[in-house]
Protein backbone atom coordinates (compact mmCIF):
# COMPACT_ATOMS: atom_id res chain seq x y z
CA UNK A 1 0.00 0.00 0.00
CA UNK A 2 1.42 3.32 -1.31
CA UNK A 3 2.48 6.18 2.02
CA UNK A 4 -0.12 8.29 -0.18
CA UNK A 5 -3.21 6.06 0.03
CA UNK A 6 -2.26 5.45 4.02
CA UNK A 7 -2.24 8.87 4.96
CA UNK A 8 -5.27 10.01 2.12
CA UNK A 9 -7.51 7.20 2.29
CA UNK A 10 -10.24 7.97 0.76
CA UNK A 11 -13.57 8.05 2.89
CA UNK A 12 -16.29 5.10 3.06
CA UNK A 13 -19.64 6.59 2.01
CA UNK A 14 -22.80 5.02 3.11
CA UNK A 15 -26.14 4.54 0.98
CA UNK A 16 -29.16 4.47 2.28
CA UNK A 17 -31.00 1.72 0.23
CA UNK A 18 -34.02 3.56 -1.56
CA UNK A 19 -37.32 2.60 -1.03
CA UNK A 20 -38.94 0.41 -3.72
CA UNK A 21 -41.21 3.41 -6.14
CA UNK A 22 -44.62 2.08 -4.84
CA UNK A 23 -44.45 0.83 -0.83
CA UNK A 24 -47.03 -2.47 -0.37
CA UNK A 25 -48.01 -3.57 2.68
CA UNK A 26 -50.00 -6.42 2.83
CA UNK A 27 -51.95 -8.17 5.86
CA UNK A 28 -51.96 -12.11 6.33
CA UNK A 29 -54.06 -14.18 8.79
CA UNK A 30 -50.76 -17.10 9.27
CA UNK A 31 -52.10 -20.31 10.32
CA UNK A 32 -50.51 -22.58 13.25
CA UNK A 33 -48.21 -24.30 11.75
CA UNK A 34 -46.71 -21.88 9.26
CA UNK A 35 -43.04 -20.63 8.89
CA UNK A 36 -42.89 -16.91 8.81
CA UNK A 37 -40.32 -16.95 5.81
CA UNK A 38 -40.89 -17.77 2.13
CA UNK A 39 -38.59 -21.31 2.13
CA UNK A 40 -37.90 -24.02 3.75
CA UNK A 41 -35.39 -26.94 2.93
CA UNK A 42 -37.29 -29.11 5.38
CA UNK A 43 -40.67 -29.15 3.75
CA UNK A 44 -42.25 -27.38 5.82
CA UNK A 45 -45.34 -25.11 5.23
CA UNK A 46 -44.11 -21.39 4.76
CA UNK A 47 -45.28 -17.77 3.51
CA UNK A 48 -44.86 -18.90 -0.06
CA UNK A 49 -47.73 -21.72 0.17
CA UNK A 50 -50.19 -18.70 0.55
CA UNK A 51 -48.89 -15.20 -0.59
CA UNK A 52 -48.08 -14.90 -3.98
CA UNK A 53 -46.56 -11.25 -4.23
CA UNK A 54 -42.74 -11.09 -5.06
CA UNK A 55 -40.59 -8.69 -3.17
CA UNK A 56 -42.26 -8.71 -0.20
CA UNK A 57 -41.08 -9.81 3.14
CA UNK A 58 -42.18 -10.30 7.02
CA UNK A 59 -42.41 -6.94 9.18
CA UNK A 60 -41.51 -9.10 12.34
CA UNK A 61 -41.91 -12.21 13.48
CA UNK A 62 -44.60 -14.51 14.13
CA UNK A 63 -43.67 -18.63 15.81
CA UNK A 64 -44.99 -21.15 13.82
CA UNK A 65 -47.23 -22.40 16.28
CA UNK A 66 -48.89 -18.94 16.63
CA UNK A 67 -51.47 -17.79 14.63
CA UNK A 68 -53.01 -14.64 13.24
CA UNK A 69 -51.83 -11.25 11.71
CA UNK A 70 -48.39 -10.91 9.97
CA UNK A 71 -48.04 -7.59 8.27
CA UNK A 72 -45.55 -7.56 5.18
CA UNK A 73 -43.67 -4.98 3.09
CA UNK A 74 -41.81 -4.35 0.16
CA UNK A 75 -40.04 -1.30 1.77
CA UNK A 76 -37.35 -1.88 4.40
CA UNK A 77 -37.50 1.58 6.16
CA UNK A 78 -41.52 0.16 6.49
CA UNK A 79 -40.50 -2.92 7.87
CA UNK A 80 -38.51 -1.51 10.79
CA UNK A 81 -40.94 0.87 12.08
CA UNK A 82 -43.53 -1.87 12.41
CA UNK A 83 -40.90 -4.59 13.96
CA UNK A 84 -38.23 -2.38 15.92
CA UNK A 85 -39.32 -1.74 19.55
CA UNK A 86 -37.69 1.53 19.47
CA UNK A 87 -41.01 2.67 17.93
CA UNK A 88 -43.42 1.25 20.27
CA UNK A 89 -45.95 0.10 17.99
CA UNK A 90 -48.06 -1.78 20.71
CA UNK A 91 -49.08 -5.99 19.47
CA UNK A 92 -52.41 -6.51 20.81
CA UNK A 93 -53.03 -10.79 21.32
CA UNK A 94 -55.27 -13.00 22.14
CA UNK A 95 -54.04 -15.74 24.59
CA UNK A 96 -55.97 -18.93 26.02
CA UNK A 97 -54.01 -19.98 29.05
CA UNK A 98 -53.96 -23.08 31.09
CA UNK A 99 -55.52 -22.44 34.81
CA UNK A 100 -57.55 -19.34 35.87
CA UNK A 101 -55.57 -15.92 36.35
CA UNK A 102 -55.65 -14.18 39.73
CA UNK A 103 -55.58 -10.51 40.15
CA UNK A 104 -52.17 -11.01 41.08
CA UNK A 105 -50.98 -13.07 38.24
CA UNK A 106 -52.85 -10.34 36.08
CA UNK A 107 -50.80 -7.69 37.92
CA UNK A 108 -47.24 -9.15 37.42
CA UNK A 109 -48.02 -9.33 33.55
CA UNK A 110 -48.74 -5.66 33.41
CA UNK A 111 -45.89 -4.38 35.48
CA UNK A 112 -43.74 -6.45 33.45
CA UNK A 113 -41.98 -9.90 34.49
CA UNK A 114 -38.29 -11.24 34.96
CA UNK A 115 -36.97 -13.72 31.58
CA UNK A 116 -33.80 -15.18 31.26
CA UNK A 117 -32.79 -12.38 28.53
CA UNK A 118 -34.23 -9.32 31.17
CA UNK A 119 -37.29 -7.71 32.41
CA UNK A 120 -39.86 -7.07 30.16
CA UNK A 121 -41.47 -3.83 29.22
CA UNK A 122 -44.89 -3.17 31.35
CA UNK A 123 -47.73 -4.47 29.30
CA UNK A 124 -51.63 -4.39 29.44
CA UNK A 125 -53.40 -7.33 30.21
CA UNK A 126 -56.87 -8.35 31.01
CA UNK A 127 -59.80 -11.32 30.97
CA UNK A 128 -61.66 -11.82 28.40
CA UNK A 129 -64.78 -13.89 27.47
CA UNK A 130 -64.02 -16.76 25.22
CA UNK A 131 -63.69 -14.92 21.70
CA UNK A 132 -65.35 -15.98 18.29
CA UNK A 133 -61.80 -17.20 16.65
CA UNK A 134 -62.00 -19.94 13.81
CA UNK A 135 -60.98 -23.74 15.14
CA UNK A 136 -57.90 -24.49 15.09
CA UNK A 137 -56.18 -27.00 13.04
CA UNK A 138 -55.46 -29.04 14.82
CA UNK A 139 -57.04 -28.33 17.57
CA UNK A 140 -55.78 -27.72 20.87
CA UNK A 141 -55.06 -30.31 23.40
CA UNK A 142 -56.39 -29.83 26.76
CA UNK A 143 -56.21 -31.07 30.26
CA UNK A 144 -59.84 -32.16 31.30
CA UNK A 145 -59.26 -31.75 34.77
CA UNK A 146 -57.97 -27.85 34.63
CA UNK A 147 -59.94 -25.05 33.00
CA UNK A 148 -58.88 -22.67 31.07
CA UNK A 149 -59.06 -19.15 30.25
CA UNK A 150 -58.64 -16.39 27.37
CA UNK A 151 -56.58 -13.03 28.17
CA UNK A 152 -56.15 -10.31 25.90
CA UNK A 153 -52.66 -9.03 25.92
CA UNK A 154 -50.79 -6.21 24.53
CA UNK A 155 -46.86 -5.49 24.39
CA UNK A 156 -44.60 -3.40 22.80
CA UNK A 157 -41.58 -5.50 22.20
CA UNK A 158 -41.16 -8.76 20.31
CA UNK A 159 -38.64 -10.99 21.93
CA UNK A 160 -38.73 -14.50 20.48
CA UNK A 161 -41.90 -16.73 22.12
CA UNK A 162 -42.25 -13.50 24.34
CA UNK A 163 -45.70 -14.04 25.04
CA UNK A 164 -45.53 -17.52 25.97
CA UNK A 165 -42.89 -16.98 28.04
CA UNK A 166 -44.58 -13.93 30.17
CA UNK A 167 -47.66 -16.24 31.10
CA UNK A 168 -45.19 -19.35 32.01
CA UNK A 169 -43.58 -17.04 34.09
CA UNK A 170 -46.54 -16.13 35.95
CA UNK A 171 -47.74 -19.78 36.41
CA UNK A 172 -50.19 -19.67 32.93
CA UNK A 173 -49.19 -21.98 30.30
CA UNK A 174 -50.15 -20.74 26.88
CA UNK A 175 -52.49 -22.96 24.98
CA UNK A 176 -53.30 -20.81 21.64
CA UNK A 177 -52.04 -17.47 20.92
CA UNK A 178 -53.73 -15.35 18.25
CA UNK A 179 -52.20 -11.79 17.73
CA UNK A 180 -54.73 -9.58 16.41
CA UNK A 181 -53.48 -5.96 16.57
CA UNK A 182 -50.02 -4.51 15.10
CA UNK A 183 -50.54 -0.63 15.94
CA UNK A 184 -53.57 0.67 13.92
CA UNK A 185 -53.74 -2.78 11.82
CA UNK A 186 -56.31 -4.90 13.27
CA UNK A 187 -57.04 -8.29 11.42
CA UNK A 188 -60.81 -8.76 10.72
CA UNK A 189 -62.66 -10.90 8.29
CA UNK A 190 -59.34 -12.80 7.17
CA UNK A 191 -59.43 -16.37 7.66
CA UNK A 192 -56.51 -18.83 8.04
CA UNK A 193 -54.21 -18.01 5.08
CA UNK A 194 -56.07 -15.68 3.64
CA UNK A 195 -54.19 -12.24 3.22
CA UNK A 196 -55.26 -8.68 1.56
CA UNK A 197 -53.43 -5.50 0.83
CA UNK A 198 -53.75 -2.67 2.70
CA UNK A 199 -53.79 1.25 1.67
CA UNK A 200 -51.79 3.49 4.05
CA UNK A 201 -55.10 5.47 4.99
CA UNK A 202 -56.46 1.94 6.49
Amino acid sequence: MSSYYRLHKPSVRRVRQASPDKSRLLMLNKPFDVLTQFSDDQGRATLKDFVDVPGVYPAGRLDRDSEGLLLLSNDGRLQARIADPRYKMDKTYWVQVEGEPSSDQLQRLCQGVVLKDGPTLPAQARLIDEPSVWPRNPPVRFRKSIPTTWLELTIQEGRNRQVRRMTAAVGLPTLRLVRMRIGPWELDGLLPGQWRELDFDD
